[in-house]
């Protein structure tokens, strides 16, 4: 048998969508946790929430194992994209926020007209998806992970030079295919 720690990240997760779910999740958790729940400490400054997006994170992972796209990006990326999804969730949640009576009491609405900024991501999510995988990912990471880029050249393993030149073309990339939508500046 081979081991796991030779294993990249991909064929682990493979392994996991085809039936591994202890041994290679224990291995990727092994990889992962740590850096996710700093992740989640600095998005949810608090450390209990940032051990339950741990927790939800990697069970979302094994439970979604099977729909990952080595070509759309790294595991690495799929992961904090996962983790960021879920940090929204935990901040939403009501027991993770303090009450607000006054906004309770008023029953007031938000003003904004919440179709444009759905339609807004519509077109970004496009535009996202136009990039190579390389670029996509560097701007995952960096912009929905709230990650540095010394950060993401850890997770991806790459020199901090190459993810600054992936971050530059990735910029220029969406910034074209953004114009081609027909948003710009």
């Amino acid at each position: 048998m081979t081991s796991l720690i030779a294993l990249d990240d991909a064929t682990l997760l493979h392994r996991v969508a085809v039936g591994d779910k202890r041994v290679a999740l224990e291995e990727l958790y092994r990889r992962y946790a740590h850096r996710v729940f700093e992740f989640g400490l600095r998005l949810l400054g608090d450390r209990g929430l940032a051990e339950e997006l741990v927790q939800e994170t990697f069970l979302r992972l094994w439970r979604t194992a099977d729909r990952f796209d080595v070509s759309r990006g790294s595991v690495a990326a799929y992961l904090f994209m996962l983790a960021r999804s879920l940090a929204g969730d935990l901040l939403r949640r009501p027991s993770s926020r303090s009450f607000q009576p006054e906004c309770a009491e008023s029953g007031e609405l938000p003003a904004a007209n919440a179709t444009d900024p759905m339609l807004t991501r519509l077109v970004v999510d496009q535009a996202m998806d136009s990039l190579s995988p390389a670029h996509r990912e560097v701007l995952v990471l960096s912009y929905q992970g709230d990650l540095t880029q010394a950060a993401i050249a850890e997770i991806l393993a790459v020199p901090l030079g190459t993810v600054k030149t992936r971050t530059y073309y990735a910029l220029r990339a969406l910034k074209l295919a953004l114009a081609e939508r027909g948003i710009h500046g």
